[in-house]
């Protein structure tokens, strides 16, 4: 667990659920009485967090061309704790992101460099959220020269004319894709909470990936209640059996847990996967 917030919060404005209407609408109570209609990021059913009469915050936007000021940021449910519950799919991956900048998942290793929605899988047509990769490097007899990564080309001073030349890299790529989980059954949290082809796809374009690259499905689990994770079967039976079969082939999953406050997002660690 890190003491530290990954991620803070402005200012919120504390509320009651009203209710959730055409997937990015929501109307809530303020604290004043004023009933605002805020935007939802999220567009999946969110099976068992959106709870009318349950407390939310939301932020607020200064920005005069938005639509709705406010957005909706996190729930409060009551499954067997008080707990809030991130609903802004728009955080994960930035705060993952600023995770493996701080190389807070030791169970991925070394990565000296970070990229984003880099194309992989068929006809390179789907985007992985995160690629990771050791720095290339030049062996030149004593001392060594870094390689650009998104090039083949040697600089003249690097010539095999000039030089004993060596390439190395110990670690294999990493591909690294992130989903937000917020479906929970008691201390259980499960992933998906509804149908996903999308997901299904994901999970057939890492298996092609190994054994000559790693392939990593992070589960961000938007609450700290829950200390165990598994496949949503009920919801999608197709999606556990791909996850349990990519498992077998070498697919890392990494249940990560982290506790939504209205301060800020703090990591508490992987949670026990049950798969």
């Amino acid at each position: 667990m890190t003491n530290d917030y990954l991620y803070r919060y402005p200012p919120l404005y504390p509320g009651i659920l009203l209710k959730r209407y055409k997937r990015f609408f929501a109307d809530v109570e303020l604290a004043s009485g004023e009933v605002v209609t805020a935007h939802c990021p999220n567009t999946g059913p969110m099976t068992g967090v959106c709870i009318p009469g349950n407390p939310v915050q939301l932020s607020k936007s200064d920005n005069p061309n938005r639509k709705l000021a406010y957005t909706w940021e996190m729930i409060q449910l009551h499954d067997h704790k008080p707990t809030w519950v991130g609903i802004n799919t728009a955080l994960p991956n930035r705060i993952v992101k600023l995770a493996l900048e701080k190389n807070l998942f030791p169970q991925l290793g070394k990565y000296s460099q970070i990229r984003g929605e880099v194309a992989y899988g068929q006809d390179k047509k789907s985007r992985v959220d995160f690629f990771l990769s050791s720095t290339a490097t030049i062996i030149q007899k004593s001392n060594t020269l870094p390689l650009d990564p998104d090039s083949t080309i040697l600089s003249e001073t690097s010539s095999p004319k000039n030089s004993a030349l060596l390439l190395t890299d110990n670690n294999h790529p990493i591909y690294l894709e992130v989903k937000n989980t917020t479906w929970a059954q008691g201390k259980l949290a499960l992933f998906p909470d509804t149908e996903t082809t999308r997901g299904q796809k994901h999970l057939r374009e890492l298996m092609a990936l190994l054994p000559q690259s790693r392939a990593v499905m992070l589960y961000f689990i938007n609450r700290g209640d829950c200390d165990e994770f598994a496949p949503g079967d009920s919801a999608d039976p197709v999606y556990g059996k791909l996850l349990r079969q990519a498992f077998s082939l070498g697919l890392e999953i990494l249940p990560c847990r982290f506790q939504i406050s209205p301060i800020g997002i703090r990591y508490l660690g992987l949670a026990t996967l049950k798969i």
